[in-house]
């Protein structure tokens, strides 16, 4: 079945896009990094199959997408001095990915099985919208394991053997990944540098 493609400036794109996540699909996202492969934790087997179209083990954890600060509540993360200042740095929403501990009091239960969390706010408007809509996000990049990221949505339908449900086209996306950095240790660690370099990061965190 050939997947559906729409571009992020038609009308029906936003609709398309929420509707997609929120009936069980795994549909490709532009974000402000690479196009990534996103779903909702809340439907199990879709998470699965993201796995599947990815070829990536599931014993590997996927990052998390929220809209804003105050959707990290509700994830149950638990946001050290370190976390908060680089919350607050120039760089959210943005290239920035931060692992938080989980307060499992607070935690839903698709996370119940999980005792740290990776999460981003991407700087993307049309994103943050589905989000909006959606609530938090699983996301990864839009490729198969081991291989880089193809910046259109073309090569991404190629690269995967199995078929996403929805393909929203942004246009060419340079392939570079956010920055993480790890909050749930104590120095933080920058565990990937990306877009922001290791330097940015270290000059906010001794800023605070």
């Amino acid at each position: 079945m050939q997947t559906p493609v729409f571009d992020r400036n038609a009308p029906q794109a936003l609709n398309a896009a929420a509707t997609g996540l929120t009936e069980g699909g795994v549909i490709v996202v532009p974000t402000d990094t690479v196009y990534g492969l996103a779903v909702l934790p809340t439907f199990p087997e879709s998470v699965k199959r993201l796995f599947a179209i990815k070829s990536r083990p599931d014993s590997v954890n996927l990052p998390i997408m929220v809209a804003g600060i105050e959707q990290l509540d509700s994830l149950g993360a638990k946001i050290s001095p370190s976390a908060k200042t680089l919350l607050e740095s120039g760089y959210v929403p943005g290239a920035l990915t931060l692992v938080f501990g989980i307060d499992a009091a607070r935690a839903p239960d698709w996370l119940k099985h999980r005792d740290e969390i990776a999460v981003r706010i991407p700087d993307d408007a049309f994103l943050l919208s589905v989000i909006r809509q959606t609530g938090p996000i699983l996301a990864t990049s839009a490729n198969r394991h081991g291989q880089d990221t193809p910046p259109v949505v073309a090569g991404i339908l190629e690269q995967l053997e199995l078929k996403p449900d929805l393909a929203i086209d942004g246009g060419s996306i340079d392939t570079v990944p956010s920055t993480l950095v790890n909050c749930n240790v104590d120095p933080v660690k920058i565990e990937r540098v990306g877009v922001i370099p290791a330097a940015e990061i270290e000059r906010v965190l001794n800023d605070q």
